[in-house]
C-alpha cells in the first residue's frame, strides 16, 4: 500500500498530457458458474456470488486518438454459492492475470467522455476454497479451476475530468471466463457482471 501511494503521488506531480495515462480500478464481480458434469448436465441450484476486483494499468491512444489500448495487471474474485434442502456449498476463488483491451472515445474533448470497450484477461488461480456443509476443500489443484483462464469482456466506461492531472471513471463490463487447460469431462465457465470505479492520472 505504501508503494502504491508513492506511485500515485509521483503520477500527480507530472505535467498533464492528454495522450497517455495510468489507472487504478476496483469494484465488484457478480458471478454465476456455468457448470456441466461428465454427463453434460448442469446444476440448477447454483446462484450468483459476489467478489472484488482490482486492476492497475496503462492506457495509450493509437494514431487516431479516438482509439486507445490498455495493458495491466488484474486480481479477480469469482465466487459462487448453491445448495438445496439437504446440502449447502460455496466457492471462493482469486485469479491473478494480465489484462488488455481496446476502447473508443465517443466525445474525445472536454471534461466528459463515454467509451465502449473490449477486454481480454488471461489469468490463473492463486487461491481457491470450496465449502460443502462446513467442510473445506482446496481448489487450486482441481483442473476445472486451475490452469489458464481466458476471459473476454464487453463494457462501457464513463469518464469525468477532475483537474489537469487526472479524472475518475465509472464502468460496467460483462465477462465470460473459459478454462482452456481443462481436459476433464467436467466443464466450468464463469459469467460475470462487473461494476468498476477508476482513478486515472495523465502522464508524459
Amino acid at each position: 500500500m505504501k508503494k502504491l501511494t508513492i506511485l500515485i503521488v509521483i503520477m500527480c506531480s507530472l505535467q498533464s498530457v492528454h495522450s497517455q495515462e495510468v489507472y487504478f480500478s476496483a469494484g465488484k464481480n457478480f458471478t454465476t458458474y456455468d457448470y456441466k458434469n461428465s454427463s453434460g448436465a448442469s446444476n440448477p441450484n447454483l446462484k450468483s456470488g459476489t467478489g472484488n476486483f482490482f486492476e492497475l494499468g496503462y492506457i495509450k491512444p493509437l494514431k487516431n486518438e479516438k482509439f486507445a489500448y490498455s495493458v495491466g495487471l488484474a486480481l479477480n474474485e469469482y465466487n459462487n454459492v448453491g445448495g438445496n434442502s439437504a446440502n449447502s456449498y460455496s466457492w471462493n476463488t482469486q485469479y491473478l492475470g494480465a489484462q488488455g483491451g481496446f476502447m473508443y472515445s465517443i466525445f474525445g474533448e472536454g471534461n466528459f467522455d463515454v467509451l465502449p470497450k473490449f477486454g481480454l484477461n488471461m489469468g490463473t488461480i492463486i487461491s481457491g476454497k470450496q465449502t460443502i456443509n462446513g467442510t473445506y476443500f482446496d481448489l487450486t489443484q482441481e483442473k476445472e479451476f486451475s490452469g489458464l483462464l481466458v476471459t473476454p469482456s464487453l463494457g462501457l466506461q464513463v469518464k469525468y475530468n477532475l483537474s489537469a492531472y487526472g479524472f475518475i471513471s465509472l464502468g460496467y463490463s460483462y465477462c465470460k471466463g473459459f478454462n482452456l487447460s481443462n481436459s476433464t469431462d467436467q466443464k466450468l465457465s464463469f459469467n460475470t457482471n462487473q461494476l468498476q470505479f477508476g482513478v486515472h492520472y495523465a502522464i508524459k
